[in-house]
């Protein structure tokens, strides 16, 4: 039988899971304990993997129906599949995740979560980070909770859109949809969600797709929301996975924020990465 080994990688959030190997189907039994592992440490690493596309998309459907996001330009390979590729030529650009964000948090149904499989890597950097949302509600200081408790947050997806569209160089490598005026449409989420496994409280704003709070303009929302941003990726929330190849990651989307680190110009990166369904957010 097989007896998976999960090591916390801080106290609260992520573990490292070993005594597993993806490549081939799971019993129901493994994938009810990874999907009870992922509900309670939101972020998972599995060395050593080495996971081609078949099996990384078998490993996406334990946690949820295989889904595509929009704007963004499948790989070549499989339209399920994003390649998440800077080239070794691509320098000073901003590249696919360098800021705080949860994944299409503007969508009716955002993404439950993803999975990250590293296929080619720089001798150092390229790092990813997450912050736990769960124990940054928890603590979140009375004054910022009696702001967002209730109350629902408006999202768009600007970097997609015609209005906010970014300046400066970006990456050839992933190919991103711009100027699309839908993506500019508001779109309201609780700003404390209930995860639907767990059933804990997580916050649900970022600092990408959350332009304001609900009945609040931009420029009244910006004080509070800056606070709340500054509160929820403090380093103790915190986790940083130094990849190595075969590495696979997989995070709830629902309870944590990512930031890809952007420090590794001169030198080729490429990981493959897969989503798997979420539902319409619920209120805490």
């Amino acid at each position: 039988m097989t007896r998976l080994a999960i090591d916390p990688v801080t106290p609260r959030l992520g573990a490292c899971v070993t005594g597993l190997d993806l490549s081939r189907p799971v019993s129901k039994g493994l994938a009810e304990d990874l999907r009870q592992a992922l509900a309670e440490r939101l972020v998972l690493f599995l060395p050593e993997q080495n996971l081609d596309i078949a099996a990384l998309k078998r490993a996406t459907g334990i946690f949820g129906p295989v889904a595509r996001v929009p704007y963004v330009e499948p790989s070549p390979e499989d339209p399920d599949v994003v390649a998440v590729l800077k080239e070794a030529d691509e320098g000073r650009i901003s590249t696919f995740g360098g800021d705080w964000h949860s994944d299409f948090s503007f969508l009716e149904q955002p993404p439950g979560g993803s999975l990250l499989q590293a296929v080619e890597l720089p001798p150092v950097g390229g790092d990813t980070l997450w912050a736990d949302q769960v124990t940054a509600w928890e603590t979140l200081p009375e004054e910022l909770r009696a702001q967002l408790e209730g109350r629902r947050a408006i999202h768009t997806g600007a970097p997609y859109g015609a209005s906010r569209a970014p300046q400066g160089a970006t990456s050839r490598s992933i190919r991103i949809t711009r100027g699309d005026p839908e993506a500019d449409r508001e779109r309201a989420h609780p700003a404390v969600r209930r995860h639907p496994w767990s059933g804990r409280a997580a916050l649900f704003v970022n600092p990408i797709y959350t332009t304001r709070l609900e009945h609040l303009g931009e420029a009244e929302s910006a004080p509070i929301l800056s606070r709340v941003y500054a509160h929820v990726t403090r380093p103790e929330f915190c986790c940083r996975h130094r990849w190595r190849p075969g590495d696979l990651a997989i995070w709830d989307n629902r309870a944590t924020l990512h930031f890809a680190v952007n420090d590794y110009d001169g030198h080729r990166r490429l990981l493959r990465r897969t989503t798997f369904e979420g539902e319409v957010p619920v209120a805490a």
